[in-house]
């Protein structure tokens, strides 16, 4: 299957959706309106506006610009704000700025989101046995949620599927049967609802941010395009939609028929479910919101390989448990989301200590969505007074909701934002880093250097190197070469070897790629060889030049046997031996002290990311690391005064 399969329309891809991509925000009707009632105080007027907000939210911000506009930005099958950036990077360098804050703000959802969803779930326990502990029970939870991602999206998805179906049909059947009971809380789909809201009542801006928790789960809408396509996306959406807003609309109408009660610390959720339902209700929301966190950890397995696409993060092993690109598992993102969930239990240990931390990074994320979706219109040649339009409405919404989250900042938003300046950090290291390393890489025309390298081999006085010496290239040409591969070959420890290979791997966007290019640049003595491979295929690539060595062989381009007398006649192989060039910072380079922070912080990064070797799955024993100075700014003036001798 083909990412442009993963696109149509399919009851499996429909289910899919359903486990993977709506729990967060399909689970919010258990926690909104009991974030409102726990901030102020009961009254009519404040159910309809609140409801009014929250389906006005819903449309805006869900429907139309995350299901309607921005699903339609998609970047060969894949979403996520990385998605997004990437299709309008050339456009404007400043684009990178929305593109690192909201990406960093996702991260912080990802590990925002599932405790707070996993907390809740557990906490409902306690309406059976109030003095159960639910610390233990969350964090052996998160475990068990983060292992399971190993088998893959997909999997998870169909695992999914089936109970978010039973959910949603258990929110629109709860919600219908108190509508039908007191219907006049339909009047609250009028907008004037709304702006009587926030204008007349009080502290109604400010409730802005408990209503926003709504629409949580939008940009998952988005960050889970290639996981299972946009057409299942929008298609279910109708479904989640209409069970949103009908138990919504249900908890509304229970608030209007209860206002003689104290209802400032009960759950309308819970309420709606008679007695006798309690127990199966409550079970049916525990796995839900348990489900929820999948949507945020499949976003942020998205982003990250998006954002290491982009060079953006340090390099770290990318699995692809199915044959669509968009279905990816990241062991080490795995590993740091469940490291920092179990440290947010940790810290807050109840789901009401985490609310006020939850939906900044949401409403931080959308804001830059909203940015670098308005230039990708552009792009499109869309009219200016609709690029404007847009961009003016989703300022305007998204800002108000952004000040009324920045309300909660002491109560724990501000750990939205320490997590987020931190990837935002590295993110801004590691960029600035590439593209400083890059920009002093210096190619040559490898014609230049053909005969000194011809005549390299054959020169005795050399110690051999090896029978077959590979070196891995970066240059996408087979004309050009890196400096520092010549620098390596003839300047810094001449290498003599029998065969030489010049070999460069290209990761294609088709599962199961394996082909091979070779370009003869000296017959029988100097070859470059490109391998296209799918992203499924691990770029083993020891074993794959070996492979390339026999059709070579076989078809006598090449001799692949070692050339010492004794071994030739007895058929022994030639030994092979790899080179993976690193460039590390010279003592000779002229920083300014921002500019050593950065490089610092980089090659610090650099260390502990994949490696080159490893990315290329060479193994050890047959390769050389060898290192060469990357000089930066050179110093040009140096003050050197030649003393006489007495």
């Amino acid at each position: 299957m083909t990412n442009r399969d993963s696109q149509k329309l399919s009851a499996g891809g429909l289910l899919v959706a359903l486990g993977i991509i709506f729990g967060d925000i399909g689970t919010s009707p258990l926690y909104v309106f009991r974030a409102v009632l726990s901030n102020t105080t009961y009254a009519e007027s404040m159910v309809f506006g609140v409801l009014s907000c929250i389906f006005w939210t819903l449309t805006f911000i869900t429907t139309i610009k995350y299901v309607l506009l921005i699903l339609r930005a998609d970047n060969n099958g894949e979403g996520g704000i990385f998605s997004l950036f990437a299709l309008v990077r050339k456009e404007a360098k400043w684009f990178v700025i929305p593109a690192v804050i909201g990406g960093s703000a996702l991260f912080a959802d990802g590990i925002i989101t599932p405790p707070i969803s996993v907390s809740s779930a557990v906490e409902g326990l306690r309406l059976i046995s109030p003095d159960i502990k639910t610390i233990p029970i969350v964090i052996l939870i998160l475990i068990c949620l983060f292992y399971f991602q190993h088998f893959g999206t997909r999997i998870v998805g169909r695992s999914f599927g089936p109970v978010m179906l039973v959910w949603f049909s258990m929110l629109a059947l709860l919600g219908f049967s108190q509508i039908t009971a007191n219907p006049q809380v339909l009047k609250a789909l009028n907008p004037y609802y709304a702006f009587q809201f926030l204008f007349d009542f009080p502290g109604g801006l400010w409730l802005l941010g408990s209503i926003f928790l709504c629409t949580t789960g939008a940009e998952a809408l988005y960050s889970d395009l290639g996981h299972c396509g946009r057409a299942n996306i929008q298609i279910s959406w109708c479904f989640v939609k209409t069970a949103l807003v009908l138990n919504y609309f249900g908890q509304g109408a229970w608030l209007l028929s209860n206002s003689a009660r104290d209802l400032s610390n009960s759950n309308p959720f819970f309420e709606l479910m008679p007695y006798w339902f309690l127990p199966i209700g409550i079970m049916v929301a525990t796995v839900a919101t348990i489900i929820a966190s999948q949507a945020v950890i499949s976003g942020s397995f998205t982003i990250a390989a998006e954002a290491m696409r982009l060079s953006l993060l340090p390099k770290t092993r990318v699995l692809y448990p199915t044959d669509l690109k968009g279905q990816i598992y990241v062991p080490f993102v795995n590993l740091l989301l469940l490291i920092g969930c179990v440290s947010v239990v940790l810290i807050f240990k109840e789901s009401a200590n985490m609310e006020a931390a939850y939906g900044l990074a949401i409403s931080i994320t959308m804001l830059m969505a909203t940015l670098l979706f308005a230039a990708y219109l552009k792009t499109k040649n869309t009219p200016r007074f609709l690029v404007f339009s847009f961009l003016v409405i989703y300022l305007v919404i998204e800002l108000t909701f952004l000040t009324a989250n920045l309300a909660k900042f002491i109560e724990g938003g501000w750990l939205t934002l320490v997590i987020g300046i931190l990837v935002a950090a590295i993110m801004f290291i590691w960029s600035k880093g590439t593209q400083t390393k890059l920009s002093f890489v210096e190619y040559d025309r490898l014609s230049f250097h053909l005969a000194a390298i011809e005549a390299l081999g054959s020169d005795e006085q050399v110690p051999k190197y090896a029978t077959h010496l590979a070196y891995m290239t970066g240059s996408p040409l087979p004309t050009l070469i890196e400096k520092k591969i010549i620098y390596s070959l003839l300047y810094s420890n001449p290498k003599r070897a029998d065969v030489y290979w010049f070999v460069h791997v290209n990761v294609l966007n088709v599962p199961h790629a394996s082909e091979y290019e070779v370009t003869t640049l000296v017959p029988q003595k100097i070859f470059r060889v490109d391998f296209k491979l799918g992203f499924r295929v691990e770029p083993k690539v020891n074993l794959l030049f070996k492979r390339v060595l026999d059709d070579l062989a076989e078809n006598k381009e090449v001799d692949p046997f070692s050339r010492y007398k004794s071994l030739k006649e007895a058929k022994i192989l030639g030994d092979i031996r790899f080179v993976v060039i690193h460039r590390e910072l010279s003592y000779e380079s002229n920083l300014s002290a921002f500019q050593k922070l950065v490089m610092s912080g980089y090659f610090m990064l650099k260390r502990i990311s994949f490696s080159e070797e490893k990315s290329f799955g060479l193994d050890t024993c047959l390769v050389t690391k060898e290192t060469v100075p990357l000089v930066l700014y050179p110093i040009t003036n140096v003050s050197l005064t030649r003393s006489n001798a007495n």
